[in-house]
Protein backbone atom coordinates (compact mmCIF):
# COMPACT_ATOMS: atom_id res chain seq x y z
CA UNK A 1 0.00 0.00 0.00
CA UNK A 2 1.56 3.25 -1.16
CA UNK A 3 1.79 6.23 1.74
CA UNK A 4 1.55 9.60 1.21
CA UNK A 5 2.54 12.63 3.75
CA UNK A 6 -0.02 15.25 2.87
CA UNK A 7 0.52 19.23 3.83
CA UNK A 8 -2.55 21.19 4.19
CA UNK A 9 -1.55 23.07 0.90
CA UNK A 10 -1.76 19.75 -0.96
CA UNK A 11 -5.30 18.93 0.20
CA UNK A 12 -7.68 17.74 -2.06
CA UNK A 13 -11.47 17.79 -1.77
CA UNK A 14 -11.20 14.05 -2.23
CA UNK A 15 -8.84 13.56 0.83
CA UNK A 16 -10.43 16.42 2.63
CA UNK A 17 -14.05 14.80 2.27
CA UNK A 18 -12.54 11.47 3.35
CA UNK A 19 -11.34 13.22 6.53
CA UNK A 20 -14.56 14.63 7.57
CA UNK A 21 -16.26 10.79 7.02
CA UNK A 22 -13.69 9.72 9.23
CA UNK A 23 -13.55 11.99 11.95
CA UNK A 24 -17.19 13.52 11.59
CA UNK A 25 -16.78 14.93 15.10
CA UNK A 26 -12.92 16.46 14.70
CA UNK A 27 -9.87 14.34 15.58
CA UNK A 28 -8.18 13.95 19.07
CA UNK A 29 -5.49 13.28 20.29
CA UNK A 30 -5.99 9.48 19.96
CA UNK A 31 -5.93 9.79 16.41
CA UNK A 32 -2.88 11.80 16.09
CA UNK A 33 0.58 9.66 14.70
CA UNK A 34 3.55 11.21 15.31
CA UNK A 35 6.79 10.05 13.56
CA UNK A 36 9.86 11.71 12.47
CA UNK A 37 10.33 12.27 8.59
CA UNK A 38 13.50 11.94 6.26
CA UNK A 39 14.93 15.24 7.72
CA UNK A 40 14.48 14.03 11.32
CA UNK A 41 11.68 16.73 11.80
CA UNK A 42 8.71 15.78 13.69
CA UNK A 43 5.36 15.22 12.28
CA UNK A 44 1.72 15.08 13.38
CA UNK A 45 -0.46 13.56 10.88
CA UNK A 46 -4.11 11.85 11.42
CA UNK A 47 -4.35 9.00 8.84
CA UNK A 48 -7.37 8.40 6.23
CA UNK A 49 -7.20 5.58 3.61
CA UNK A 50 -8.64 4.72 0.27
CA UNK A 51 -8.44 1.13 -1.10
CA UNK A 52 -4.68 1.83 -2.74
CA UNK A 53 -3.34 4.62 -0.30
CA UNK A 54 -2.51 5.46 3.14
CA UNK A 55 -2.74 9.11 2.86
CA UNK A 56 -0.66 10.84 6.42
CA UNK A 57 -2.53 14.51 6.13
CA UNK A 58 -0.74 16.92 8.37
CA UNK A 59 -2.26 18.37 11.68
CA UNK A 60 -2.12 21.80 11.94
CA UNK A 61 -5.07 24.70 13.56
CA UNK A 62 -5.52 25.29 9.57
CA UNK A 63 -6.64 21.46 9.15
CA UNK A 64 -9.43 21.61 11.15
CA UNK A 65 -10.65 25.05 10.06
CA UNK A 66 -10.67 23.34 6.68
CA UNK A 67 -12.31 20.18 7.56
CA UNK A 68 -14.90 22.60 9.54
CA UNK A 69 -15.69 24.47 6.87
CA UNK A 70 -16.04 21.41 4.02
CA UNK A 71 -18.57 19.94 6.42
CA UNK A 72 -20.66 23.03 6.83
CA UNK A 73 -19.82 23.60 2.77
CA UNK A 74 -21.15 20.11 2.47
CA UNK A 75 -24.62 20.08 4.50
CA UNK A 76 -25.34 23.70 2.93
CA UNK A 77 -25.23 21.42 -0.71
CA UNK A 78 -27.10 18.43 0.83
CA UNK A 79 -29.91 21.21 1.53
CA UNK A 80 -29.76 22.95 -1.90
CA UNK A 81 -31.02 20.01 -4.00
CA UNK A 82 -27.81 17.89 -4.05
CA UNK A 83 -25.72 20.61 -5.95
CA UNK A 84 -21.61 20.57 -4.88
CA UNK A 85 -19.47 23.63 -4.82
CA UNK A 86 -15.71 23.51 -4.61
CA UNK A 87 -13.84 23.72 -1.47
CA UNK A 88 -11.81 27.01 -0.34
CA UNK A 89 -9.04 25.90 1.27
CA UNK A 90 -7.26 28.69 3.68
CA UNK A 91 -5.14 30.56 1.67
CA UNK A 92 -1.26 30.07 2.77
CA UNK A 93 0.54 31.33 5.51
CA UNK A 94 3.45 33.38 4.68
CA UNK A 95 6.53 33.90 6.54
CA UNK A 96 8.31 37.11 7.13
CA UNK A 97 11.38 37.55 5.41
CA UNK A 98 13.14 40.20 7.29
Amino acid sequence: MKRVIVDIKKLTPEILSLLVERYPDGYDDDHIITFKNMHNDTIEAVEVRTEDTVYLVKVSARLATAMADFEEDDDDSTTDNNTTEDVALPAAETEDQD
